[in-house]
Formats: C-alpha cells, structure tokens, sequence
C-alpha cells in the first residue's frame, strides 16, 4: 500500500507585475510594526532596497535591514540575523534575493522562536515550533526557496552541506514580481533556470511524485524549456522572464511535495568540496544523472522529451525517453552551461571522495527512480570529466 500523501505549503501567494510595492500591506496585515529585512549587500544598496524600506515605511512597519547574507551560506549567517530579530522585536522575517537569501530568512524565523543555533535544526523534522511569519520574495527565477520547507547551509569546517527541514519554515507569503527579473546577468538567468529545470524534472520522475506533484511538475518542465533560452538572450523581455518565474514556481512546489533526487545529491560535493555554486552544480550534472537514470522510468522520460519539445516519429520508447537526455544537452549548451567537470577545475581524483559524499545525501538518493550506488556514483562522475 502507498504511503499517505500531505499536501502542505506557503499559506498566499502574490505573483504580477509590480506585486512588490504590495509588500507593506502584506506585512501590515501580519500585525506586527517591525520587520526584518534579509538581502545580500549588494541588492541591498539597489532601488529596491530603498523601494521595500518606503512600502514598509507606508504602511507604518519599522524595517530593520540584514544585509549579511553570502552564497552558499553558513549556519552563523542565520544565527546572527537571529540574535539581530530577536534584539529588535520584530514580527516578521522578509527574504528578498536568490535562494541563499530566502533560506537563511527562512532559518532566522524559526530560531527567533524555538532558540539554540542553526546547526541544532540541521535534519527532518527537527524544529518543534513555529517561526516568525515570513515573507518571500525571489530575484530570480530558479530556487523555488519563496515555497519550499527547506532552508539549506554549507558547513565549511566538515565540507558539507545540509538543510533544515520542516513545515514550519513554509513561507507565510511569496511574493513574485517578475519585474525584478529583468535584465539579470545571462550566467545568472542560466544557471537559476537550470536549477528550476532541476527541480521539475527531478520531482516529476521522484519515487514520491503523486497525483498532485506531477501535473505542476510537468507544466514547470514545459514552461521552463519553452523560455529558458529567450530569458537568457533577450533578457528585457517581459513574457519570457514572467513565464519563467510561473515554471521555477511551479517547479519549487513539485519539489516540496515530491522531494529531489540525485541531481542534488551529486551536486552537493561540487558546492561543499570546491565552491561551486548549487544552480550551475545542478546545471552540470543534470544530464549525465538523467542518462542514468532513465531506464528507470521509461514512460516517464518519453513525456519529458515531449515536454522540451523532442518529436516522436516512429521512435521506440526507449528512444524517445533518452531525447530528454539530449534535450537538456542541447539546452545546456545553448545557454552556455560548461559541459564537463574539467571546465569547473575540479580534479579527477577527488571522484571517490564526492561519491562516498553524495551517497549520504540519503533522501534524494532515495527518491530516484533508479538505485544509486557508491560505485554507479562514481561512474556517473566519471562521464561528467569525459562530456557529451
């Protein structure tokens, strides 16, 4: 028999042009008359910085700025912008930025209310209260932070990463304003897009996708392979980037609902080991994980390809399901996705090590359609140094 299936998640979402001057009144509505806001430093010295600060200010909320946060964030980050919350009395957390902003805003709220340090919570299901009301609201179109339960940290002493994860860290509101997408950085559209696409695909084919994750899911494949590209070259067009932030949205609810696999587990070691980055991590080893992986779920991959516009012909379906493979290929390198390990500096004879690491990633390892091993790990490392 099935497990039960919950369906949990943010509590409102607010997406369209110009959504974010709505933010003080969303806030007001929290009853509270102090906010903390979560930024990177550099958003925050932008016109949206000063723009946030004056809808608050409308609607009579004190906002007090965190603008601390980095890539790949440490616990401390969290535990700072915690002891800051705690000593301004605020009501609610807002997380504006990329996806290492909203987790570490995410993270704040809850140890504001349950206490200790961040490294306490690192796990499932280890916060025992809620949090602060948070508000998210992404700058980019790719993490799908603004409605997931998880708020993930590089621990840089051990060289690992790890995420809290509980209901309690869904977002009170996401916010999305696709106006503050435009005109991103092409590397930045690229590589936040791919770990949408990420997200999609992985928890469309998840051992634990279900009737509600994969129709969201699979819309969020079609939308993100339909846009990706127009977002990345012509980046001030309004409907690709709107269309773009629909798919990393819908992508990020699949995610919660039906978990990842081992796109993640495998891009873990590359962001913990040698810095790199999660969305070009995931970017780089989606498709040699998929080319693993799709013996697994054959129906499954045939529906992909279909979904990032491959054609059927008289294909078998083993064929076709491995166009999904060669779909994403192709997209990678339309976008300029490097194509191998070499290109990210990262040396071959650290494969063992980034295996055995992976391997303990043991959620998405469990969730992926076909069994992992240290070994079959390793082998897929392998084809990511050799390339297409």
């Amino acid at each position: 028999m099935n497990n039960p299936i919950n369906i949990e998640g943010v509590r409102k979402t607010i997406f369209g042009a110009g959504t974010i001057d709505q933010i003080g009144h969303e806030c007001k509505a929290l009853k509270t008359s102090r906010a903390l806001l979560v930024m990177d430093r550099e958003l925050a010295k932008t016109d949206l910085g000063t723009r946030v600060l004056e809808s608050l200010r409308k609607s009579r909320i004190k906002g007090f700025l965190y603008p601390d946060v980095t890539p790949e964030p440490s616990p401390a980050l969290a535990d700072t912008g915690a002891d800051m919350a705690k000593k301004e009395k605020v009501g609610c957390v807002i997380g504006i930025g990329g996806g290492s902003t909203m987790d570490v805003a995410k993270a704040i709220s809850v140890l504001v209310t349950n206490g200790g340090k961040a490294t306490d919570y690192i796990g499932l299901g280890l916060v025992k209260k809620p949090g602060l009301p948070t508000m998210m609201v992404p700058t980019t179109a790719g993490t799908g932070s603004e409605v997931t339960f998880t708020a993930v940290f590089t621990m840089r002493e051990t060289k690992t990463k790890g995420g809290i994860n509980s209901p309690f860290l869904y977002p009170h509101t996401a916010i999305l304003d696709p106006q503050l997408t435009l005109n991103l950085p092409r590397q930045v559209t690229a590589h936040s897009g791919m770990d949408a696409l990420t997200h999609a695909i992985e928890s469309f084919t998840s051992l634990r996708a279900h009737f509600a994750s994969e129709p969201i899911s699979f819309k969020a494949i079609e939308l993100i392979s339909e846009n990706l590209r127009g977002s990345v070259f012509n980046g001030s067009h309004y409907p690709y980037r709107e269309s773009m932030m629909e798919g990393s949205y819908l992508a990020g609810l699949g995610l919660a609902m039906a978990g990842v696999g081992a796109v993640h587990a495998l891009a873990y070691p590359l962001g913990s080991f040698f810095g790199i980055p999660h969305g070009l991590a995931n970017a780089v080893m989606l498709p040699y994980v998929l080319e693993y992986n799709y013996p697994g779920n054959i129906e499954k991959f045939c529906r992909i390809a279909l979904a990032m516009g491959e054609e059927e012909f008289d294909l078998t379906g083993r064929e076709l399901a491995f166009r999904a493979v060669e779909a994403v290929f192709d997209l990678s390198e339309d976008i300029g996705i490097p194509e191998t390990l070499v290109e990210l500096d990262i040396p071959t004879d650290a494969v063992r090590q980034m295996a055995e690491a992976a391997i303990k990633v043991a959620v998405p390892i469990q969730n992926n359609p076909r069994p992992a091993t240290v070994e079959t790990i390793e082998d897929i490392y392998r084809r990511a140094f050799e390339g297409r």
